[in-house]
């Protein structure tokens, strides 16, 4: 197996999104493009010559998006995180993806203006999560349960008890 890539569904605007995502996120790019022929146009009701797919890459992690219709919609079971070395990445991640009609949520959780889900959280959370002293652990817990958009200092202060 080479690798596995996540296929995002969208009605009709795969391109809108691709370009919105790679505003977003330094080193992407585009890769490929394919688009409605003929038979694929009939059996999906797409316009012939629209958009098919575009695959994609975002920091090196490769995706493909397909126009493929109203036929499903995203929602919170998956989405994608994203891993921030400072609170100046966790600011800029968090505040273009939920421009233009993304909708904040709790715990570093939020979705774009196309109804993806992001997690958006500091490097090394995971961690201090997994502390071994369980007083930690549940200090860092509920400083994210209080939270939309996570705090380094926050959480840094929760971890050490401060």
């Amino acid at each position: 197996m080479k690798h596995i890539t996540p296929c995002l569904w969208f009605d009709k605007n795969a391109e809108e999104a691709v370009n919105f995502y790679l505003s977003v996120f330094k080193n992407s790019k585009i890769k490929t493009t394919a688009y409605y022929g003929e038979a694929a146009s009939k059996a999906s009701g797409q316009p012939k010559g629209s958009v098919l797919t575009i695959h994609f890459e975002l920091n090196g992690q490769e995706f493909m998006a397909l126009n493929g219709g109203p036929v499903f919609k995203f929602n919170e079971a998956v989405s994608f995180m994203v891993m921030c070395e400072d609170q100046k990445e966790i600011d800029h991640y968090w505040n273009s993806l939920t421009s233009g009609g993304g909708q904040e949520s709790q715990c570093g959780w939020l979705k774009d203006k196309f109804g993806v889900s992001w997690q958006i959280v500091p490097v090394g959370f995971d961690e201090m999560l997994r502390a071994k002293d369980t007083k930690t652990s549940e200090r860092v817990m509920n400083a994210m349960l209080q939270m939309t958009k996570m705090d380094i200092q926050k959480l840094k202060n929760a971890y050490e008890g401060a």
